[in-house]
This record gives C-alpha cells, sequence and structure tokens, in this order.
C-alpha cells in the first residue's frame, strides 16, 4: 500500500467527523462477527439434529475454545489499544515491534495449546463440565478445536491489530470468509461424509485455518501499516507491559466467563441434559445482539486510541457521546425484536423437548430485558481500554461474566431452579450498571480536565 494511502487512511482518524467515522469502524467488525456467530449458530443447527446429547456438547466446547482464545485476546487487545496510540503519536517504529512481537508468541501459544490438549483431551471435556451422556461427543468435537489453536490465536491478534491501524474492512473480509466457508463445509462433513460431530469441528478447524491465511497476507505483501518481520520482534519491559496491562482487561474478562461457563454447564448438567443444552442455545442466539454491541466497540475503542495518542481530547469526548445514545438505542430496537421471537428461536433447535424450550426462552427473554445496559458499559469499557486505563476496563470487563455472574450462579437456581439458572446472566448485567455509573462519572470528568489543558 503505497505510504501516502496509509497516511491518508490514518488522517480519516484524526479528521473525518465522527458519527461518519466510527460506523466507518463499526460497521465492517460487526459484519465479521455476525458472520462468526452465525456459522456457531450453524454448527448448533446441524449437530442439533444429532439430538440433546450433541447439542450439549457443543455448548461444553464453546468453554474450550473461550479458552484457546484467552492468550489472542490477552495480546491482540493489548497489541490493538498500544499500536493505536503509537501510530497516533507517530511511532512507527515501536508500532511494527509490537506487532511482529505480539504474533509469533501468538504462534508459540497455539503450538504449546496442541501439546498440552492432545494429552488429556478427555480430562478437559470433563473439567469443562461435560455430561456422562454427552463426554463422548464432547471429545470428538474437542480434538479439532485444539488443533486449530495457533490459527484462532494469530487471526485474532492479526484481526484486531488490523482494526487498530484503521483496516476494518480488510479484518472483516478475513474472519467473514472463514465464516462462510465453515457454514459451507458443515454439512458436507458432518452428513456427507458421515463424519458425525467431529465433521463440524474439522470444517471449524479449516475455517480457522483459511482466515489466518488471508488475515496475514497485506503483512507478507507489506499493504499494511505495520511491518512484519522477524528481525522487529522484541521482547522489551515497556513493550511487555503496555500490552499485557491492556490486554489483561480481555483476558480477565474472557478466562472469568470460562470459569463461569463451566460452573454453569455443570449446574445446568444438574437439572438435566435438557437444561444444559437449552443453556447453551440460549447464548448462542443472544451472541446476535452481544456480537452487535461488541464490534460497535471494537469500532468506537480505535477512534478513542488513536486521538487520545494525538491528543485530540474534543474527538474523544464526543465519540463517547455518540457512542453512548447510539448503543443504547441500537440494543433497546434489537431487544424488542428478540424477545418477541424468543420461543420460535429456539424451537429451530429442538422440536420435541419440552424442558429444552422453555427455559431456553425465559434466558433469552431475561437478557433481552436487560440489554441496553450491557450495551451501555460496553462503551464506558471499551473507553478506558482505549486510553490505556487498566485498572477500570479490567474491573468492567469481568464484571457481567465474572465477578457478578459466578455469585449469581451460585445463588439463583439454589432457590430458584432452573428459572434461576436462565436469569442469571440478566441479573450480572442488572447489578454491573451499579459498577458503571460512578465510573461513567470519572470518564466525563477525566475527558474534560484534558479538554481544559488542550
Amino acid at each position: 500500500m503505497p505510504k501516502s494511502e496509509i497516511k491518508g487512511k490514518n488522517q480519516s482518524l484524526l479528521t473525518e467527523p465522527i458519527n461518519r467515522l466510527i460506523p466507518v469502524m463499526a460497521v465492517p467488525t460487526i459484519v465479521a462477527q455476525m458472520i462468526t456467530i452465525i456459522y456457531n449458530l450453524v454448527d448448533t443447527f446441524f449437530v442439533s439434529s444429532l439430538g440433546t446429547n450433541a447439542t450439549a456438547a457443543v455448548g461444553v466446547n464453546s468453554s474450550l475454545e473461550q479458552t484457546i482464545t484467552l492468550a489472542g485476546s490477552l495480546i491482540g487487545t493489548g497489541a490493538c489499544s498500544y499500536i493505536s496510540r503509537l501510530l497516533g503519536a507517530k511511532k512507527n517504529k515501536e508500532a511494527d515491534e509490537i506487532f511482529s512481537t505480539a504474533l509469533i508468541s501468538g504462534v508459540l501459544i497455539g503450538v504449546a495449546v496442541i501439546l498440552i490438549g492432545a494429552w488429556n483431551i478427555s480430562g478437559i471435556v470433563n473439567l469443562l463440565g461435560a455430561t456422562p451422556e454427552c463426554r463422548e461427543y464432547s471429545i470428538q468435537y474437542a480434538r479439532y478445536v485444539i488443533y486449530a489453536a495457533p490459527f484462532m490465536i494469530c487471526s485474532l491478534i492479526m484481526n484486531m491489530c488490523l482494526r487498530s491501524e484503521g483496516s476494518a474492512v480488510y479484518a472483516m473480509v478475513g474472519i467473514g470468509f472463514g465464516g462462510v466457508l465453515n457454514c459451507l463445509l458443515d454439512p458436507l462433513f458432518i452428513f456427507g461424509l458421515n463424519l458425525g460431530i467431529s465433521g463440524a469441528s474439522i470444517s471449524t478447524c479449516i475455517s480457522k485455518m483459511v482466515s489466518c491465511v488471508i488475515l496475514i497476507f497485506p503483512y507478507l505483501r507489506k499493504r499494511a501499516h505495520v511491518e512484519l518481520s522477524l528481525k522487529n520482534v522484541h521482547y522489551t519491559v515497556q513493550g511487555v507491559t503496555e500490552v499485557l496491562k491492556i490486554g489483561s482487561t480481555s483476558f480477565f474478562r474472557q478466562a472469568l466467563s470460562v470459569v463461569a461457563n463451566t460452573v454453569m454447564n455443570r449446574i445446568a448438567g444438574g437439572f438435566s441434559t435438557s437444561a444444559l443444552a437449552a443453556i447453551s442455545v440460549s447464548n448462542r442466539i443472544m451472541q446476535f445482539p452481544f456480537g452487535v454491541i461488541l464490534g460497535f466497540g471494537q469500532g468506537y475503542q480505535p477512534v478513542v486510541g488513536y486521538n487520545w495518542g494525538a491528543k485530540r481530547f474534543d474527538r474523544v469526548k464526543e465519540a463517547f457521546r455518540f457512542s453512548s445514545v447510539i448503543s443504547v438505542v441500537g440494543s433497546a430496537v434489537m431487544c424488542v425484536v428478540i424477545f418477541i421471537f424468543a420461543k420460535p428461536l429456539i424451537g429451530i433447535f429442538t422440536e420435541a423437548d419440552s424442558e429444552m424450550l422453555q427455559i431456553g426462552s425465559i434466558c433469552v427473554r431475561m437478557q433481552c430485558v436487560v440489554l441496553p445496559i450491557h450495551a451501555w458499559v460496553s462503551v464506558i469499557n471499551m473507553f478506558y481500554a482505549g486510553i490505556g486505563r487498566a485498572r477500570n476496563a479490567i474491573l468492567l470487563s469481568t464484571s457481567r461474566q465474572g465477578y457478578l455472574y459466578i455469585p449469581a450462579l451460585l445463588i439463583l437456581p439454589r432457590l430458584f431452579g432452573t428459572y434461576g439458572l436462565a436469569s442469571c446472566q440478566a441479573a450480572a448485567d442488572l447489578a454491573s450498571l451499579f459498577i458503571a455509573l460512578p465510573m461513567a462519572h470519572a470518564a466525563i470528568r477525566l475527558m474534560d480536565g484534558k479538554e481544559d489543558k488542550t
């Protein structure tokens, strides 16, 4: 890519009107999120034809996939935030070093996951909450997910770093093409080649490999703003600290999410395999609005980081206000639609299991009620992550599926049975509002103070 084109792309982060810039950055990311979610649902849909036990196994392995992507989120989120600020401050060489070091680290961690996972795959699915009925299905699905670990981690890192330099559309193409491929391969491998649930896992593995190849292409062709090279791999105290400081916001959030999902799997499985399958399907359906919210936030975060690094605090403040309004209004529209069609949506994945249908419908509708709260809290979290305030970002990012969600899982099912189980995520989202309110006030004061000094 010509240097003038790269410069112009980055300059737009400082000059493009906020009400146009954030949608331009966010829409490709939202589309990529939607495609990823669709192929997750496609997996669940085709696997559901193999029975409730197979559907439950997909839910168990969602925790495995989250565990694998922990490293990618840790490195990618931290590198994305740091690279945005470095590019905004015109420190291009340092940005090259951060990216190259981050990607090589992802490769090494992915190889380690393969070695550890292949050694004790049975123990892993047991730990993640597989019931005796769905254990064999869980092992079959997990095997190829583990083999895909290096590609999953590296794809996540490159996707985030491409967005940090304003290449959101290409990042969308890389993730999206793999997702579409997965949807096409699922029926071929599951039914055409008669591989069953292993076929769904193999198609996922192939799609991750293809996405990784697409995403690395601009770096190999030197068409990205940052340069990928082994000579740029440098582990410095400052670089590692900055990446881990902000990356830990995503890491702890996802780590607690894995713990919470494992606890949820065990509690739901204690009621019945139908309850486990219901919560699994409900969470996958709710990934649609969550994906829109996350994609919007990921489009907003580089705008904040770049302008913060360039000391354009007026634009940071404008972006915060714009994103707050759009996220709440947009999520309110989504929650109304999904609330109305909750039961038919769950019904797509089961015809005869009335228990699964009832529990799943309640779970979806309860989460819809508090969806605008989750959307606004996400904007505040992305603000702190974008400007490099790790402590605040960690406090918010670990709330809804961590230190608020896990206690809800331990208390509500004991008091209200399966209804309590279905309400846990909604209760945690509601409680997170009381964490977010004082942090939003502090964010506004911080922006006002910075703006007054310029």
